[in-house]
Protein backbone atom coordinates (compact mmCIF):
# COMPACT_ATOMS: atom_id res chain seq x y z
CA UNK A 1 0.00 0.00 0.00
CA UNK A 2 1.26 3.67 -0.71
CA UNK A 3 2.39 5.76 2.08
CA UNK A 4 -0.24 8.61 1.75
CA UNK A 5 -3.40 6.21 0.91
CA UNK A 6 -1.89 4.36 4.77
CA UNK A 7 -1.78 7.61 6.20
CA UNK A 8 -5.03 9.05 5.27
CA UNK A 9 -6.67 5.85 6.52
CA UNK A 10 -5.09 6.06 9.87
CA UNK A 11 -5.99 9.70 9.81
CA UNK A 12 -9.33 9.18 9.35
CA UNK A 13 -9.82 5.94 11.71
CA UNK A 14 -8.34 8.86 14.24
CA UNK A 15 -10.87 11.36 13.16
CA UNK A 16 -8.68 13.80 12.43
CA UNK A 17 -8.87 16.23 9.83
CA UNK A 18 -5.86 17.36 7.51
CA UNK A 19 -5.82 20.68 9.53
CA UNK A 20 -5.38 19.12 12.31
CA UNK A 21 -3.31 16.38 11.40
CA UNK A 22 -1.12 19.28 9.94
CA UNK A 23 -1.32 21.81 13.20
CA UNK A 24 0.27 18.54 15.25
CA UNK A 25 2.99 17.58 12.57
CA UNK A 26 4.39 21.39 12.02
CA UNK A 27 3.58 20.42 8.19
CA UNK A 28 1.46 22.54 6.34
CA UNK A 29 -2.17 21.54 5.05
CA UNK A 30 -1.18 21.43 1.50
CA UNK A 31 1.63 19.05 2.44
CA UNK A 32 -0.59 16.56 4.37
CA UNK A 33 -2.88 16.59 0.83
CA UNK A 34 0.20 16.29 -1.50
CA UNK A 35 1.49 13.54 0.37
CA UNK A 36 -2.07 11.53 1.01
CA UNK A 37 -2.53 12.19 -2.98
CA UNK A 38 0.41 10.55 -3.61
CA UNK A 39 2.10 13.77 -4.87
CA UNK A 40 5.32 13.53 -2.92
CA UNK A 41 7.08 11.25 -0.62
CA UNK A 42 7.48 12.38 2.62
CA UNK A 43 10.77 12.92 4.08
CA UNK A 44 11.83 10.42 7.36
CA UNK A 45 11.36 13.14 9.31
CA UNK A 46 7.90 14.15 8.59
CA UNK A 47 7.29 10.36 8.63
CA UNK A 48 8.20 10.14 11.98
CA UNK A 49 6.33 13.21 13.13
CA UNK A 50 2.95 12.41 11.19
CA UNK A 51 3.18 8.43 12.76
CA UNK A 52 3.98 10.13 16.19
CA UNK A 53 0.55 12.71 16.04
CA UNK A 54 -1.37 9.21 14.23
CA UNK A 55 0.27 7.45 17.19
CA UNK A 56 1.59 4.59 15.28
CA UNK A 57 5.20 2.90 15.06
CA UNK A 58 7.29 4.80 12.57
CA UNK A 59 8.67 1.31 11.28
CA UNK A 60 4.90 0.27 9.76
CA UNK A 61 5.68 3.37 6.66
CA UNK A 62 9.00 1.88 6.40
CA UNK A 63 8.27 -1.58 6.32
CA UNK A 64 5.54 -0.26 3.85
CA UNK A 65 8.07 1.63 1.39
CA UNK A 66 10.67 -1.15 1.36
CA UNK A 67 7.64 -3.46 -0.36
CA UNK A 68 6.48 -0.97 -2.70
CA UNK A 69 10.36 -0.15 -3.61
CA UNK A 70 10.90 -4.66 -4.05
CA UNK A 71 7.90 -4.85 -6.65
CA UNK A 72 9.33 -2.01 -8.53
CA UNK A 73 12.85 -3.48 -8.44
CA UNK A 74 10.65 -6.87 -9.97
CA UNK A 75 8.85 -4.52 -12.72
CA UNK A 76 11.89 -3.17 -13.57
CA UNK A 77 14.04 -6.37 -14.29
CA UNK A 78 11.17 -7.64 -16.16
CA UNK A 79 10.98 -5.06 -18.24
CA UNK A 80 14.75 -4.94 -18.60
CA UNK A 81 14.48 -8.83 -19.69
CA UNK A 82 12.21 -7.88 -22.31
CA UNK A 83 14.61 -5.60 -23.64
CA UNK A 84 17.17 -7.82 -23.68
CA UNK A 85 15.07 -10.31 -25.71
CA UNK A 86 14.31 -7.81 -28.46
CA UNK A 87 17.80 -8.48 -29.53
CA UNK A 88 17.12 -11.84 -30.85
CA UNK A 89 15.76 -10.50 -33.85
CA UNK A 90 17.89 -9.01 -35.38
CA UNK A 91 16.05 -5.43 -35.95
CA UNK A 92 16.31 -2.21 -34.29
CA UNK A 93 12.73 -1.33 -34.21
CA UNK A 94 11.69 -3.50 -31.44
CA UNK A 95 14.13 -2.07 -29.16
CA UNK A 96 13.34 1.10 -30.17
CA UNK A 97 9.58 0.55 -29.32
CA UNK A 98 10.33 -0.71 -25.94
CA UNK A 99 12.92 2.34 -25.61
CA UNK A 100 9.79 4.51 -26.03
CA UNK A 101 7.20 2.75 -23.69
CA UNK A 102 9.89 2.49 -20.54
CA UNK A 103 12.99 4.52 -21.20
CA UNK A 104 12.19 7.21 -18.74
CA UNK A 105 10.85 4.69 -16.07
CA UNK A 106 13.29 2.52 -15.42
CA UNK A 107 16.56 3.90 -14.09
CA UNK A 108 19.52 1.62 -16.18
CA UNK A 109 17.38 1.66 -19.09
CA UNK A 110 19.09 3.79 -21.35
CA UNK A 111 22.90 1.98 -20.89
CA UNK A 112 21.27 -1.35 -22.04
CA UNK A 113 19.62 0.61 -24.68
CA UNK A 114 22.40 1.63 -26.33
CA UNK A 115 24.35 -1.85 -25.47
CA UNK A 116 21.23 -3.88 -27.43
CA UNK A 117 21.28 -1.48 -30.30
CA UNK A 118 25.19 -1.55 -30.69
CA UNK A 119 25.31 -5.22 -30.69
CA UNK A 120 21.97 -5.86 -33.53
CA UNK A 121 24.12 -3.47 -35.17
CA UNK A 122 27.00 -5.73 -35.36
CA UNK A 123 24.90 -8.69 -35.93
CA UNK A 124 23.34 -6.97 -38.97
CA UNK A 125 26.58 -6.28 -40.13
CA UNK A 126 27.27 -10.34 -39.76
CA UNK A 127 24.37 -11.01 -41.24
CA UNK A 128 25.24 -8.54 -44.27
CA UNK A 129 28.14 -10.72 -44.92
CA UNK A 130 26.88 -13.87 -44.63
CA UNK A 131 24.23 -13.19 -47.12
CA UNK A 132 26.94 -11.97 -49.13
CA UNK A 133 28.89 -15.63 -49.25
CA UNK A 134 25.53 -16.93 -49.13
CA UNK A 135 24.76 -14.96 -52.57
CA UNK A 136 28.81 -16.22 -54.10
CA UNK A 137 29.36 -19.13 -52.51
CA UNK A 138 25.39 -20.55 -52.89
CA UNK A 139 26.07 -21.68 -48.69
CA UNK A 140 23.29 -20.63 -45.79
CA UNK A 141 25.81 -22.00 -43.06
CA UNK A 142 27.11 -18.66 -42.04
CA UNK A 143 23.81 -17.31 -42.16
CA UNK A 144 22.25 -19.75 -40.46
CA UNK A 145 24.97 -19.49 -37.61
CA UNK A 146 24.49 -15.85 -37.15
CA UNK A 147 21.60 -16.00 -36.24
CA UNK A 148 21.89 -18.94 -34.20
CA UNK A 149 24.87 -17.04 -32.51
CA UNK A 150 22.57 -14.47 -32.08
CA UNK A 151 19.81 -15.86 -30.45
CA UNK A 152 22.47 -17.45 -27.81
CA UNK A 153 23.88 -14.29 -26.97
CA UNK A 154 20.63 -12.70 -26.58
CA UNK A 155 19.78 -15.83 -24.19
CA UNK A 156 22.98 -15.04 -22.31
CA UNK A 157 22.89 -11.46 -22.39
CA UNK A 158 18.86 -11.58 -20.67
CA UNK A 159 20.14 -14.20 -18.06
CA UNK A 160 22.62 -12.52 -17.01
CA UNK A 161 20.56 -9.01 -16.07
CA UNK A 162 18.53 -11.23 -14.40
CA UNK A 163 20.53 -13.03 -12.45
CA UNK A 164 22.39 -9.92 -11.36
CA UNK A 165 19.68 -8.15 -10.31
CA UNK A 166 18.39 -11.33 -7.86
CA UNK A 167 22.16 -10.97 -6.75
CA UNK A 168 22.10 -7.32 -6.40
CA UNK A 169 18.90 -7.16 -4.26
CA UNK A 170 20.29 -10.52 -2.49
CA UNK A 171 23.65 -8.50 -1.62
CA UNK A 172 21.15 -5.44 -0.22
CA UNK A 173 18.97 -7.86 1.66
CA UNK A 174 22.03 -9.15 3.72
CA UNK A 175 23.56 -5.34 4.39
Amino acid sequence: MKIGLQIKELRVKKGMTQEELADKTEVSTRTIQRIENGKVDPRAYTLQMIAKALEVDYSMFVKSESADSENQDDNNTNWLLLLHLTAIIPLIFPTVIFWNRKGDCVGEFSEHYHNIVAFQLKVLGALVIALWIYWLKNEPIPFIGVLLVNALFTIVSAVKVVIKKQSGQLDELQD
